[in-house]
């Protein structure tokens, strides 16, 4: 069972989550709450598995209690955005969300995502990447992948196209297994943390650092 807080400020928007997760047999909706400070009380006083977290609220921001909340327990963050919150896009993926979706997201792929991110993958729509780009200004270098073979390189541009481990092995005919072996590895030569600041870097050249240009 995969157990879920959910943290906006409007109960429109944590009530229908609630109502929409808590039909899935694997997932537990536990609290619904509307302030980042109770997100990382709750976190850090209970099991959650996943927090659905909205960015802008009174006192304590989502991107805020992201760091708190993945820098002192073990949940796995998901920040719900709208468009026009894109200057939060990096700044989350750095204080460690592994998701970051619309709040338009289709039900059955904010579902999925869920399940995913507790499988160790890291989402972003494409919507979102594509802010993202936007957001940064335009830079002179491109990535330095010169670390990576070629099938890493590959790899990454998959990454970045917003292709799931799975769709990737079956584009270059690898197992699943090889590609999750892959990804670590190219993590660890490129010195970042999740796969959604590989796709970043391999479209913009920069990791997505507090140095980025919004």
């Amino acid at each position: 069972m995969i157990k879920l807080l959910l943290v906006d400020d409007s109960e429109l928007i944590t009530g229908g989550l609630a109502v929409l997760l808590g039909v899935e047999a694997d997932l537990t909706v536990v609290e619904c709450v509307d302030r980042g400070e109770e997100a990382v009380r709750i976190c850090q006083q209970q099991t959650i598995d996943v927090v659905l977290l909205d960015v802008r609220m009174p006192g304590m921001s989502g991107v805020e209690a992201t760091k708190h909340i993945t820098e002192t327990t073990d949940t796995k963050v998901i920040i719900l955005t709208t468009f026009d919150e894109d200057e939060y896009i990096v700044e989350g993926i750095k204080n460690g969300a592994v998701g970051y979706l619309l709040k338009n997201t289709e039900p059955q792929q904010l579902i999925q995502a869920i399940r995913s991110v507790m499988k160790g993958q890291s989402i972003l729509s494409q919507d979102v990447l594509e802010k993202a780009k936007q957001g940064f200004q335009p830079v002179k270098k491109t990535a330095d992948l010169t670390s990576l073979t070629p099938r890493e390189v590959e790899i990454t541009r998959l990454v970045a196209a917003g292709l799931s481990n799975k769709q990737i092995a079956v584009q270059l005919y690898l197992t699943e297994g090889t590609v999750n072996n892959s990804l670590s590895t190219i993590l660890h030569k490129l010195e970042l943390d999740h796969r959604t600041q590989v796709a970043i870097y391999y479209l913009t050249g920069k990791a997505g650092d507090h140095d980025a240009a919004f």
